[in-house]
């Protein structure tokens, strides 16, 4: 009787010790998974893509000879806090762009999910707005994942550095999406002041406040 208690008791000692080590592997599944695409950092060399315009016209980052870098912006046409921005990114176009930064905006948003963010809504949408640089669709939603954009708008500067597109900022465009009038840092154009400068960024990194990315389900 005595041997048969002990191994009853060791069998369910061996059980607890399979379940436990199951459920630590469940658990650290996500964790690597997630920490594995993360997106890119500042410093980071940020590859090039080619995505559709609302011309219809395929674009990518080499297409722009003669730039000295890029301010792509992740956004999309339903969120508020994406409309919101709107002019004030079309300021940052107008004013950046003669200085070899055009804006790139991208917008990453399924449209099976969210039909407001549909090709032809973004076509609408540019033209009532008044974009003045290329609104591209991220067919498949497989560049935003590179970038580790996680809302809309979500900023990510790029310098050209030979042959290289180089991460400098990564973040908000400002801090108050509610009100341009009463914005007391401005993050963006201060990243593109300084490198414009030949300074260093001196806040390189932000928390983008915004709506989450629809992603296909």
């Amino acid at each position: 009787m005595k041997n048969i208690k002990t191994f009853v008791a060791a069998a369910i000692i061996g059980l607890s010790l399979l379940s436990f080590t199951a459920i630590n592997k469940n658990n650290e599944g996500p964790k690597q998974k997630a920490s594995s695409s993360k997106g890119y950092e500042v410093g980071d060399t940020a590859a090039d893509f080619k995505l559709k315009n609302i011309d219809g016209k395929m674009v990518s980052l080499n297409d722009f000879k003669k730039a000295k870098g890029f301010i792509v912006v992740f956004t999309c046409n339903h969120c508020p806090y994406a409309k919101k921005y709107e002019d004030r990114i079309v300021a940052l176009d107008k004013k950046y762009k003669d200085a070899g930064y055009p804006v790139i905006a991208i917008n990453p948003n399924d449209p099976n999910v969210q039909p407001e963010d549909g090709f032809q809504q973004m076509i609408t949408r540019a033209k009532e707005k008044g974009f003045t640089f290329p609104y591209l669709v991220d067919e498949g939603q497989k560049v935003y994942p590179q970038y580790g954009a996680t809302k809309t708008p979500h900023v990510f500067i790029l310098q050209k550095e030979g042959s290289k597109n180089i991460v400098k900022y990564i973040g908000a465009i400002d801090n108050n999406y509610d009100d341009p009038n009463d914005v007391s840092e401005h993050y963006v154009q201060d990243a593109m002041d300084a490198l414009l400068s030949g300074k260093p960024v001196a806040n390189a990194k932000t928390v983008a406040i915004g709506c989450t990315i629809k992603v296909k389900k």
